[in-house]
């Protein structure tokens, strides 16, 4: 406590003051203290030695009681009779015999319970129905007697009856002792000191004058002078009668169950108190005159030390404050105290220069990291993070304030496995690519680089991680690895084709009728019709990679670009018996569009149709309008889009069908084309499932009116 009645103890000018008064009164007091001193404290050192030796009586007798009830518990246990009466199951003999064997005993309580936790017989005080529950070792209860809580000393012993290794345990043995006013009365008598238990900081049983009702209502005070061997010392007083005592906490001696107990131990130290009071009147008149001589004396010399100091410690809490732009200006008489001052403003100049240096160092830092895209973590020897960048909160998505201080395996977690983070942390100088959940609930690939970090003089080292997601990397690693795959197919297929129809043709030309002919001439077209889909749509797809993408609208006849589409399409629905129906409206519109790209992105919408529809089925195209659009939808019976792929239907190689279903799907590029085409002319594309199976994709397009409008 730093303040007293308003006045800093720790300033010089009261250190001062109060060493001459110390020092008049040690003058004045040197003949009669001593004496009185020592009188005083070797009655106190009895005193507390009284009370140290009865915390240690007090400490043997609970000692002793633990061990009793132990012992008792256990021979009672053991015993032929009570082996016996249990195996008969006669509760009446039993109770009978176990209030025989308590008195004997001098317990308070003895009950047997069975493997269910229930009571089979009691003698004694009757207690609540869950002391069955108790461990067999010896050990404190707060128990319900049998509304009104109170403490008690129980042991517990199994009991096992039969032959041994044809029976188990069958039942338990409980002996107890209440920790009540008769206890502490006969503990008063056996350590010769005032016994009070006290239950979490509440007494509930004392051998004080008034019992608990006054000892309750007193406060005790730290004898912060004091020291005992035992427990914590402590003064109070009952009726203005002093005691000495100490808290010797019965937790440390045996076990207590759900609740603090103590036992305080005080002595009645009236005579002492009364012994004291009389030293100290007799010595206060002889020195009070002394201390005010010196006093005076005292304050003079100590405002002209302690001002120009009282200067110099205001500038130093100006300093801690970081206020650093106060210079240190302070007028003394004494020398020393000016070279402080001169020592001080130097260091307050090289201080703030310092600060500055840092502080300009620090937002570099600062801004260098945040500037980083790589995230940037950094953990402690215990796998806590230390450090958490920008960079990290962009890729985890994680803020700084909920992952610094927290483990790495709270903060990441593996998609791929159950295994904590930190056991697949990479090697010094190694990379390694680790599936993690982020806090949106979504997954990311990690390539995570680990290195070890040393700061100066420090024993243990971190570790720093440098996290970079390639989700989209690895995806579309695996994206072009299935393209490869399916281009390489697609190409394929019409190659052999038409390699094997031109090998016929060579072959056999002369022979072939002119049916034969017809046929392999339309296999040969339809080959060459995929391989020029196919190489439309890798043009496209590289023209739009570059940014080299154009479409060059004008007025088209809508009814042609459909015909024109259908027209191409028609061998390829020939060979899986497709019809090909088409409702236009009684006015064919004309539209403002590529004819030559929209002609493209029908056959891209009528291929896959066909690709994803059985054989024996219709596919439909229809033209609606609506305001000054166009909408044009191309209908099929094919399995539909599952629900998961439609948001990313539209991207390359995203295939509408899953990997396992025997659709015939290409390269993955139609879709992602024809929705470039299409938005290039503003216009919007889509698909919906179609009730009764299949899909239907659409498009739109500016009518002539809609563009003129526009323009205008």
């Amino acid at each position: 406590m730093r303040q007293r009645f308003g006045i800093d103890l720790y300033s010089l000018t009261v250190q001062l003051v109060l060493s001459f008064v110390i020092l008049v009164l040690l003058t004045a007091l040197a003949v009669g203290l001593p004496a009185i001193l020592l009188i005083r404290n070797q009655i106190q050192r009895q005193a507390w030695e009284q009370v140290d030796h009865g915390g240690r009586a007090t400490q043997a007798l609970y000692a002793a009681w633990e061990s009793n009830v132990t012992h008792l518990a256990t021979l009672t246990s053991h015993r032929p009779t009570l082996h016996a009466l249990l195996a008969q199951g006669n509760e009446t003999e039993l109770t009978q015999y176990l209030q025989t064997l308590r008195g004997d005993a001098e317990l308070d309580l003895l009950l047997i319970c069975d493997n269910a936790q229930q009571l089979v017989a009691v003698a004694g005080t009757t207690v609540t129905s869950d002391i069955c529950t108790i461990e067999e070792e010896a050990g404190f209860y707060n128990l319900l007697v049998p509304t009104l809580p109170q403490v008690w000393l129980l042991a517990a012993n199994a009991v096992s009856v039969g032959p041994t290794g044809e029976t188990g345990i069958q039942a338990k043995v409980i002996a107890g002792v209440a920790l009540d006013e008769e206890f502490v009365v006969q503990s008063q008598e056996q350590t010769g000191l005032e016994h009070t238990l006290i239950v979490n900081g509440r007494p509930v049983t004392s051998s004080l004058p008034g019992g608990v009702s006054d000892r309750g209502s007193v406060t005790g005070f730290p004898a912060e002078s004091q020291t005992t061997a035992i427990g914590t010392p402590m003064t109070f007083e009952i009726d203005g009668h002093p005691y000495y005592a100490t808290t010797i906490p019965i937790n440390d001696l045996a076990p207590v169950h759900g609740f603090d107990l103590e036992d305080e131990t005080a002595l009645a130290v009236g005579d002492i108190a009364a012994t004291q009071r009389n030293l100290v009147w007799a010595l206060s008149g002889s020195v009070i005159a002394v201390a005010l001589v010196g006093s005076v004396l005292g304050v003079f010399l100590a405002r002209r030390i302690g001002r120009p100091l009282a200067q110099l410690a205001d500038a130093a809490t100006t300093f801690s404050k970081g206020n650093l732009d106060q210079p240190v200006i302070v007028r003394a008489g004494v020398s020393e105290v000016s070279q402080v001052a001169l020592a001080l403003e130097q260091e307050r100049i090289n201080l703030r220069q310092t600060i500055t240096e840092l502080r300009q160092a620090q937002a570099w830092t600062e801004h260098l990291l945040d500037a980083i895209v790589e995230g940037i973590v950094i953990l402690d020897e215990n796998d806590r993070i230390t450090f958490f960048s920008s960079g990290a909160e962009r890729i985890t998505g994680w803020s700084k304030k909920a992952a610094m201080g927290r483990s790495c395996d709270e903060v990441f977690q593996l998609a791929e496995s159950d295994d904590p983070f930190s056991q697949h942390l990479p090697p010094v100088g190694k990379r390694h690519k680790i599936t993690l959940w982020l806090s949106s609930g979504r997954q990311a690939t990690l390539a995570i680089t680990g290195a070890r970090l040393m700061p100066p003089a420090a024993v243990e080292s971190g570790v720093g991680l440098v996290l970079r997601d390639v989700s989209e990397t690895e995806t579309m690693h695996r994206l072009v690895g299935e393209f490869l795959a399916n281009i390489t197919h697609e190409f394929r297929t019409p190659l052999s084709a038409l390699a094997a129809s031109a090998e016929l043709l060579l072959d056999q030309a002369p022979s072939l009728s002119r049916a034969e002919l017809q046929e392999l001439l339309a296999a040969l077209h339809l080959s060459i019709l995929s391989l020029q889909t196919l190489i439309d749509n890798l043009l496209e797809s590289a023209k739009l990679e570059a940014g080299r993408f154009r479409v060059f609208p004008h007025p088209a006849d809508l009814g042609q670009i459909i015909a024109e589409a259908a027209h191409i399409m028609l061998p390829l629905q020939a060979i899986y018996n497709q019809q090909l129906v088409i409702e236009l409206p009684t006015t064919i519109p004309s539209v403002h569009a590529d004819s030559r790209r929209t002609a493209q992105v029908l056959i891209n919408l009528l291929s896959n149709a066909t690709k994803y529809s059985p054989d024996n089925t219709e596919i439909t195209i229809r033209v609606t309008t609506v305001d000054n659009w166009v909408r044009v939808a191309v209908a099929d019976r094919g399995p539909g889009v599952p629900e998961g792929y439609l948001p990313d239907l539209f991207r390359p190689f995203v295939h509408p069908a899953p990997k396992d279903s025997q659709s015939r799907h290409g390269a993955g590029l139609g879709l992602s084309v024809a929705k470039a085409i299409i938005e290039a002319h503003g216009g919007e594309v889509g698909v919906d499932n179609r009730p009764g199976g299949g899909s239907v994709f659409w498009f739109t397009l500016p009518l002539v009116d809609k563009h003129a409008s526009i323009s205008g």
